[in-house]
Order: C-alpha cells, then sequence, then structure tokens
C-alpha cells in the first residue's frame, strides 16, 4: 500500500540529496515558481538520480528523464505535442547540470534556441560532474581541484576560464537570459515567473552550492552562494530580448575573492603557496572586470 502524504511543494522530501544541496533547493524553486501546469525533461544528473529512484518520485508535476544530451530535444517533441493539442498554457521546461548543458547537450540546446522555441532551459550550475565523480566540466572554474584537474607541483588545479554560456545564448538571440544563485530564491522565483512571460527561448543559469564537490559544510550552502554574487566571481544579470535590464550590485564594501574562495576545500591548496595566491590575484582580476562589465 503506497502511503500518500500531502506535501504543498511540488518537488518534496523523500529525495536522497545530500544534506545542504543547493541544486535541490533551487530545483523547488523554480518548480513553485512556474507552477503545477507545468512538464519538466531532466537530462541525465544529480538532480535525476537523487529524486525519482524507482519506483518512487518526488515530483508533483509531469517530469521525464532524458539522456545527457538530449533534454533539450526531448523538450522540442513536448512542445510540439502542445501545439497539436492547442495547448498554449503548459510551460515546458528542460533541466540540465552543468555537464550535461555546457558540454554534452551543447549542440541540442543551440538548435533549440536557433529554432526559437517556446522552452525554459534552467542550468542548475555546480560547476563539475558532481554525479559521476566530481570531473571537470566547461564550467569548472580556473583554479579549482577537480578529479581530472588535480592540483600538484605543475599545476594550481583547473587552467581554464569557465565557459561563458550567457554570451552564447546571447548570441543565439534567446528572449531572456539570466544567472541566479541558491543565496537568492526570491530572484530566483521572480526571474522563473518573468521568463514565462515571454514567448522565445529562455536559459536560466543557477549557481547552486555543491557540498561534496566543493568540500564546503552543508550550513554554508547559503553563504557561500550568496559570497559568489557579493564578491563579483558570478555576476548575477538579465537580459531581455539581448538588452542588459538588471542586475545585482555588490555591497559597497565588496569582499575580496578569497572570502568566497576558503570557504571551499576546492581551493585550498591556492592558499599553500605564493604561486597559488597569484592565481588567487587573477580570480580577483576577472571579478573587478565583471563590476565594470556589468555596473555591478
Amino acid at each position: 500500500m503506497t502511503n500518500q502524504i500531502p506535501f504543498k511543494y511540488l518537488l518534496n522530501p523523500g529525495h536522497s540529496a545530500c544534506a545542504g544541496c543547493g541544486e535541490i533547493l533551487a530545483m523547488r524553486h523554480v518548480l513553485q515558481a512556474a507552477g503545477e501546469n507545468s512538464i519538466v525533461v531532466n537530462a541525465t544528473g544529480c538532480s535525476e538520480v537523487t529524486t525519482t529512484r524507482f519506483p518512487t518520485s518526488s515530483f508533483k508535476v509531469p517530469w521525464i528523464h532524458a539522456n545527457f544530451e538530449n533534454a533539450s530535444a526531448v523538450a522540442s517533441g513536448i512542445l510540439a505535442a502542445m501545439k497539436v493539442k492547442g495547448d498554449k498554457k503548459t510551460k515546458v521546461m528542460a533541466w540540465g547540470g552543468d555537464g550535461a548543458t555546457f558540454d554534452i547537450g551543447f549542440g541540442l540546446i543551440s538548435g533549440s534556441w536557433e529554432r526559437g522555441e517556446n522552452i525554459l532551459y534552467v542550468c542548475f550550475d555546480n560547476e563539475a560532474y558532481m554525479n559521476t565523480g566530481v570531473q571537470s566540466s566547461g564550467s569548472t572554474p580556473f583554479g579549482a581541484n577537480t578529479t581530472t584537474t588535480p592540483p600538484g607541483k605543475k599545476s594550481s588545479g583547473n587552467d581554464l576560464k569557465k565557459k561563458d554560456m550567457i554570451e552564447i545564448a546571447l548570441a543565439h538571440r534567446c528572449v531572456y537570459v539570466a544567472t541566479a544563485t541558491v543565496g537568492n530564491v526570491i530572484d530566483l522565483e521572480n526571474k522563473v515567473k518573468k521568463a514565462f512571460t515571454l514567448d522565445g527561448p529562455k536559459y536560466l543559469q543557477i549557481l547552486v552550492t555543491c557540498v561534496p564537490g566543493w568540500y564546503t559544510e552543508s550550513k554554508d550552502t547559503i553563504k557561500v552562494a550568496k559570497l559568489a554574487q557579493q564578491t563579483a566571481v558570478y555576476p548575477v544579470i538579465e537580459y531581455v530580448n539581448g538588452k542588459l535590464v538588471g542586475s545585482q550590485k555588490c555591497p559597497k564594501e565588496r569582499p575580496k575573492v578569497e572570502e568566497y574562495l576558503k570557504l571551499q576545500g576546492r581551493y585550498k591548496h591556492l592558499f599553500k603557496a605564493d604561486s597559488g595566491m597569484k592565481e588567487i590575484a587573477k580570480i580577483q582580476t576577472w571579478a573587478d572586470e565583471n563590476v565594470r562589465k556589468f555596473g555591478l
């Protein structure tokens, strides 16, 4: 006999996500903002394996598991079916982590955007392949320690800068392009609601703290995400029809990037030598550039 518990959320308890998981929190708020008249296509990843272990599901909306690479294509098919039915009200979303978004599913996302499809693509950006062992992705930031970019005598961790998916989405003429963090769920919800007032391809990228992959404390999930925005390491911005219409300002006394980095074990090697401090100085320079570029 199945025990049906009347939870109020569209993504409910019973999942197997880590304590302090930023992704699961972001997922819940995205769904609450989108509302129950929604369909979610979810790429393989932590967001999928933690919420839908057979024969259970934490979702109270129609939810479909896609492969790592094809959430956008499946969402395209669903949108086509909705058009045949004459359904213009059901919201269609494709979800993926940064691995599915920045790397494996990149081509199919591009195709959906090129076709101008009325789909909201949400990237839960935890900056590595967390579900498969913390390997680096196109979203992994400079200097981070992952299992495929370990620091050593000749390495300071990942030596590549994060791929700029925001610029790529803008180049595809998406009608709505924005970033958010799990440090401000009100902003996150407002952006989901605003995205659905626009007809056309939409992209929302949410920084979600990963406790085991970032080597953070569960209690610091929100603090770390807030510092990402406050230091300008992760600019929180919003574009409508290609124009920058909003940005979260940094505090008047903007924290140095060290305050953000030192809470994460993936950066601890940078604090152990002069060479690492030089890398931190680079990250600070890039954060300063974000302030100038986006008026933060």
